[in-house]
């Protein structure tokens, strides 16, 4: 069990006894990617009946930290890897099948591995996560109209305002 505490007296949620605290390495299979171990953390078990509990710190920076690690790795992407950063950005797999151009049977596909994900849809994973979170006004809505309109060049005028450059109609 991970529980996030501050205190340092820990009681067994199972059997109430006291539990004992150690800091030592432990294997973070939470988030589903197989080899991710959390050096040097608070584990403490319960001597009565062995249950465990682990304090993990900042666990939102811990998975932008291990999200960072993933997309800046040279291999391609693994399927539990694609599945972790889809659930990083907070997408299902309709949206993100969306926002990737592709159906959500593919994005199930890539992760469980019965069909690799593409080099192109691969980096473009990457840059969204490197980028973090869509902007609201780049919303699925655009995406699905940018998929159906034929070519155009943009007529754009711009303008200073405020010390920054603002987009206004040509």
């Amino acid at each position: 069990m991970i529980i996030p505490r501050t205190e340092a007296e820990v009681t067994c949620t199972i059997c109430g006894s006291p539990m004992k605290t150690k800091r030592k390495n432990y294997r973070y299979d939470a988030v589903g990617l197989p080899g991710i171990t959390l050096k040097d953390i608070e584990v403490s078990r319960c001597p009565k009946c062995g249950e465990y509990e682990v304090a993990i710190p900042q666990i939102e920076d811990l998975h932008r930290t291990i999200a960072r690690a993933v997309i800046t790795k040279r291999e391609r992407l693994t399927p539990a890897e694609i599945r972790f950063l889809r659930k990083f950005l907070r997408w299902p797999g309709v949206d993100f099948g969306a926002h990737m151009g592709t159906a959500p049977e593919t994005v199930s596909r890539w992760e469980n591995g019965s069909t690799p994900m593409g080099v192109t849809a691969d980096r473009l994973l990457r840059l969204m996560v490197a980028a973090g979170q869509p902007k609201a006004d780049y919303s699925l809505e655009t995406l699905k109209l940018v998929a159906r309109l034929d070519p155009k060049p943009l007529r754009l005028g711009v303008k200073v305002s405020g010390g920054h450059w603002e987009a206004v109609a040509a």
